[in-house]
């Protein structure tokens, strides 16, 4: 463990109040009481959320909606209002916050801005990035607004092996830029922020999952870390698919048919500890919703106890108990493995 793996570890102990740890409490407790009777019974405020910035990207990624440019819901950008918002009802319980959720984050001019107001609240904050937006200038904004965790995806160790998933992109210069930003944080001796290299496995890298991890070591980043793939067609394959089943979500349960790994259990954890909040306020379950069929409310219209508390709420986590795999984001989810 690298000098900055020690601090990002000791940034989480720093946010820890007693209404943070009173709230986990009661989702811990409310949980497991909900799994043993299996009766949803969900208390206390989300201990960790996403929040979406945008759901615009200069990439075209095959598997992403963001990339495809097929959202069916509004497509927009996150208003500081809206932060302000989100914020002031659940700041006061919220250890962690991805700002990130579908798009690119820093195509938002003011998302260093976003930064340093959740930090205001001792929250802990980390996004992930293509990385053709970050500039020697705004690497700068970043290191000084405090965020806590960068993801990097770049899932090639060549030019050409990057370009046939990030359609679009230019794999020089997220080299380029990811160098400067371990060079500024460097030069400015920030503690922050932890730059996490990640590789998402297909048919097409899986061999260069050795070399990615010497560039990682090259770069001096402080992680890196292999994601296995999220596929929207699967059930015949898809070429896509790493040969390598460690790496690959899914199974070959007949002759070319396959399921996912996961056997559904009837529970979620993340479902009571966690939510995310689209750009435009709407309030749905987890990462895997990322067209947001799954509405539970709007933050901007009600107010989140209520919405913990609305029947549309409760009858998914009603579901998630007794027979989860009714629910479509469920059906292609990791949660389980």
């Amino acid at each position: 463990m690298n000098l900055y793996s020690t601090i990002y570890n000791i940034s989480f102990l720093k946010t820890l109040t007693f209404k943070k740890l009173t709230n986990f409490y009661l989702i811990k407790f409310s949980y497991l009481i909900s799994r043993i009777n299996r009766n949803a019974n969900h208390r206390g405020m989300p201990a960790s959320i996403s929040i979406e910035p945008t759901t615009t990207c200069n990439l075209q990624c095959p598997e992403c909606p963001s990339g495809l440019r097929k959202f069916s819901r509004p497509t927009g950008m996150l208003k500081r209002e809206t932060m302000e918002e989100i914020i002031k009802q659940l700041g006061d319980y919220l250890f962690y916050v991805t700002l990130y959720f579908q798009g690119e984050p820093l195509m938002h001019k003011q998302f260093t801005e976003f930064v340093k107001m959740l930090k205001q609240k001792k929250i802990v904050v980390g996004t992930s990035t293509n990385a053709h937006f970050l500039s020697e200038e705004k690497s700068k904004e970043i290191i000084e607004s405090g965020l806590d965790r960068l993801i990097v995806s770049l899932d090639g160790a060549d030019a050409e092996t990057y370009a046939k998933y990030r359609r679009g992109g230019e794999f020089e210069m997220v080299l380029k830029n990811i160098e400067n930003l371990i060079k500024l944080r460097k030069t400015s001796k920030s503690q922050t922020p932890f730059v996490e290299l990640q590789f998402i496995v297909f048919k097409h890298n899986e061999h260069q999952i050795d070399e990615i991890k010497k560039l990682g070591r090259k770069l001096g980043v402080d992680k890196v870390s292999l994601k296995t793939a999220q596929l929207y067609e699967f059930e015949n394959g898809n070429e896509l698919m790493p040969g390598n089943l460690k790496y690959s979500r899914y199974e070959e349960y007949e002759p070319g048919k396959y399921r996912i790994k996961s056997h559904l259990p009837n529970h979620c954890f993340r479902s009571w500890s966690s939510s995310v909040i689209t750009w435009d306020g709407s309030v749905v379950p987890c990462c895997f919703d990322k067209d947001a069929e799954h509405r539970f409310g709007n933050i901007l219209t009600s107010d989140y106890k209520n919405i913990l508390e609305s029947k549309v709420y409760q009858s998914f986590m009603q579901q998630i108990l007794t027979d989860r795999s009714k629910i479509d984001i469920c059906r292609n989810c990791t949660e389980g493995l």
